[in-house]
């Protein structure tokens, strides 16, 4: 991407958040009356210059990982495993989050000027998201003008906003406008200024994304990345400072029906065609922010599944080459989230602010042991800005959990601590099915002579196969399928295989033993990996014919399918057996972490006439630990 596409697309998340951490800063502050406000200018500081640090921090994190260098990847690379999991919990938490709070704040700047929708905002929010699922999965993608519209709009109408008040506010002195009169309904102390603290933190949430996606950048990526990311930080302090100067020059402070931001656009524009055009712009820009946890919740979900953290069918594209199965998980969580705080932006926030700075704490904490590690050119510099982020985003995460814990951030901590407990549990159960599956040469058994698939050359009824194909509506199943002797049946038998262990053996040492033609087949999602299985096949010995297919979409059912489809048509007097290796758990809850490949393949492949679809059970011992 240009740098002038990649700006508004990947930074639509963070600024989008100046729509509801000022507002979510004041909401806090106003508790303590008066004098919990005056504090408004004094927080907005500090969390400027969290902005400013947690940014520089992420420019070294683009130095050191220049193909991408999300939470997940750093914290597991430098600090280890559960690590890496913890952080990936605060992301997820983060993007289900995302979603769900984009989604409220949308509909908080729709209802400020639309009041008589205001009480349809949960149905409309579920609509919403459905919206989001329905197009994700028919592969939208964030690129291009139509995308990056939303962002410069909302961009240029809060920096008019800004000017607007300032040139008003100038002619009056720069004197602040009293705010309404406020009762204070809890004390002002250390507690409710560092709880303000951690809710206006939410400000910076999205500022990871670009450090996620430097290779999506035009040559040379990182130092392109580097330089986005530090435009949009720019950006983001500006819209923020700016926002909280208004609200401190204007008097404006949270209310129920009205957001701070249209109240402010109110006092610049009136009612006209600018106030208008500001709400239109913060809606779109919270839509096309919750867009864009669908691109990165399901690439988490498939780092975890390729490191056996999760399950593998998180790895599978859709037909649309988007994954499918993370993006719905997404939709149903942040729908359920948005549902249970009755699509309450404030209510939502003490939970987002937990995930979002866990995260950034171990991304951080991993890149200070990255550069400890590597001691290379500049080290310091990259060591002492990232401990200066993680010791920030450590102190809001800590300050979130403690003073936002019956606000509902023990959610967020209770949901991590689910997440550790699940994915490792997940784990340890394919350590112990890989350790069942693994090949032992003493039990190999090689088939005594090579059983080969019938060739091209043979006799059958090609001709009368094409015939009945271009006779329409004149034959039927039993003329396609006329054998009723076992003499009549000619097989063939296709085991399909992922990769080479005790469950496929078994399924070659089956098909072998019914002494019919038998071809193997393979289907590899990399050019490498074939090379891989080809080797390990010839080590085993190449006792019968391999058929490799190179999938570089991780597809496996849809192959397989055309293939067998197409030694259908080309032999239709064969009957074709596709043979499953199939592994057999004993605890239900373990099924959903294997492939229902047979039944997939069954229901595909019932149309067509004398194809049989069988499986050969391996039963996995039952692991008493788990």
């Amino acid at each position: 991407m240009r740098k002038l596409v990649a700006l508004p697309v990947l930074s639509a998340d963070a600024l989008s958040s100046v729509a509801y951490g000022p507002e979510a800063l004041l909401a806090v502050l106003v508790l303590g009356g008066t004098a919990g406000l005056a504090y408004s200018v004094p927080v907005a500081l500090a969390i400027v210059f969290l902005m400013l640090a947690v940014g520089l921090s992420y420019r070294q994190t683009i130095r050191a990982y220049p193909h991408g260098g999300g939470s997940y990847i750093v914290a597991t690379d430098n600090l280890g495993r559960i690590p890496g999991l913890v952080a990936a919990a605060g992301l997820m938490t983060d993007y289900i989050l995302t979603v769900a709070v984009s989604v409220s704040s949308g509909m908080a700047a729709v209802t400020s000027a639309l009041p008589g929708l205001s009480g349809d905002v949960v149905l409309i929010g579920v609509l919403v998201i459905a919206v989001l699922l329905a197009g994700n999965l028919r592969g939208v993608r964030q690129a291009g003008a139509l995308f990056a519209a939303p962002t410069y709009a909302f961009i240029v109408a809060v920096l008019a906003l800004v000017a607007f008040g300032l040139y008003d506010a100038a002619g009056r002195g720069f004197e602040p406008v009293p705010h309404p009169p406020l009762h204070a309904v809890e004390g002002v102390g250390l507690l409710l200024v560092m709880r303000a603290f951690a809710s206006g933190s939410t400000a910076m949430t999205g500022i990871e994304a670009i450090s996620n996606a430097v290779p999506a950048f035009k040559p040379v990526p990182w130092r392109n990345a580097r330089t986005t990311l530090s435009w949009m930080i720019g950006l983001l302090i500006a819209l923020f400072a700016g926002t909280i100067a208004m609200v401190h020059l204007e008097g404006v402070v949270p209310r129920s029906g009205e957001t701070v931001l249209s109240q402010l656009a109110h006092r610049s524009f009136g009612s006209g065609g600018m106030y208008v055009f500001t709400q239109a712009a913060t809606a779109l820009v919270l839509l096309l922010a919750a867009n864009t946890a669908y691109n990165d919740f399901p690439r988490v979900l498939f780092l975890l599944a390729r490191d056996n953290h999760a399950p593998r069918i998180f790895l599978r594209l859709g037909d649309r080459l988007a994954f499918s199965n993370g993006i719905i998980v997404l939709s149903v969580a942040a729908a359920l989230v948005y549902v249970a705080f009755d699509g309450d932006t404030a209510a939502l926030i003490p939970l987002y602010a937990v995930g979002v700075f866990l995260a950034f704490t171990l991304s951080q904490s991993g890149m200070v042991v990255h550069w400890w590690r590597r001691r290379d050119r500049h080290w310091r510099k990259g060591l002492g800005f990232n401990a200066t982020g993680a010791v920030l985003s450590a102190l809001v995460f800590i300050t979130a959990g403690i003073t936002k814990f019956t606000e509902g951030a023990w959610l967020a901590i209770l949901t991590v601590g689910v997440f550790l407990l699940v994915t490792t549990r997940i784990h340890r159960h394919y350590a112990r099915v890989t350790e069942a599956l693994r090949l032992r040469p003493q039990k190999i058994e090689i088939p005594s002579r090579t059983i080969a698939p019938l060739s091209d050359g043979e006799p059958g009824p090609a001709r009368e196969a094409g015939d009945a194909e271009g006779t329409e509506g004149t034959g039927s199943a039993r003329d396609a399928e006329p054998e009723e002797s076992p003499e009549e049946i000619r097989h063939l038998s296709v085991v399909a295989l992922d990769s080479l262990h005790r469950a496929s053996m078994r399924a070659l040492a089956y098909a072998a033993s019914l002494q019919q033609p038998v071809l193997a087949l393979h289907v590899s999602p990399s050019d490498e990996d074939a090379e891989r299985f080809r080797a390990a096949w010839l080590l085993w010995g190449d006792h019968l014919p391999l058929r490799i297919i190179v999938s570089p979409y991780r597809a496996i059912v849809t192959p397989l399918i055309s293939y067998v489809e197409s030694l259908h048509h080309q032999r239709p007097d064969l009957t074709i057996t596709v043979i499953i290796p199939e592994l057999v758990v004993r605890h239900w809850w373990h099924r959903v972490l294997h492939s229902r490949l047979a039944g997939r393949l069954r229901r595909a492949l019932r149309p067509l006439p004398k194809i049989v679809v069988t499986t050969v059970p391996f039963h996995i011992p039952d692991g008493r630990s788990t």
